[in-house]
């Protein structure tokens, strides 16, 4: 589905961001650009010089793609050449995710930005989602002004929310 995804990127003439908390999974999907010959850029952990793979992807209209671990892309990147914002796998902290499709929403993005998470039936990754969004919903309703479900609340609840 993600190449599938990609191709349609590519052929359209946009750009995209793929992040992955796993670069053992961002190096399957290298293998199979490497194979069709795709030009793509990476950044993880181990990138150097971080700030030229940045001003490549952002300014080659060939390079489509940038591959970015969760962690090593969360801070300090302005890709606002993407248009496409996919994540491969959620994190246990939405906060984190956010900060991922930030880094095409940013000061001079002139485009819309859509963001897409891929996550596959019955796995781990689909409970994470299911209990981000138990939490999420916890919080708003512990803000909201009617506090109606601040008078329901459980302990089980409280100690969701703050696990």
């Amino acid at each position: 589905m993600l190449l599938e995804q990609l191709r349609e990127v590519i052929e359209g003439g946009h750009k995209a961001l793929v992040f992955s908390q796993f670069t053992s999974l961002l190096r399957i999907v290298r293998n199979h650009l490497d194979a069709d010959g795709v030009a793509y850029e990476y950044l993880d952990g181990a990138t150097r010089d971080r700030q030229a793979h940045v001003e490549h992807f952002q300014n080659d209209a060939d390079c489509r793609l940038f591959l970015i671990s969760l962690k090593a892309g969360g801070l300090g990147l302005n890709l606002t050449a993407a248009e496409y914002v996919i994540l491969l796998d959620p994190w246990w902290n939405p906060a984190v995710e956010a900060q991922a499709v930030d880094r095409a929403h940013r000061i001079g993005q002139t485009r819309q930005v859509f963001a897409y998470r891929l996550i596959a039936r019955d796995t781990v990754e689909e409970k994470v989602l299911e209990l981000q969004k138990t939490k999420r919903d916890l919080a708003a309703a512990i803000i909201s002004a009617d506090n109606s479900l601040i008078r329901n609340l459980r302990r089980e609840d409280l100690e969701l929310l703050l696990s």
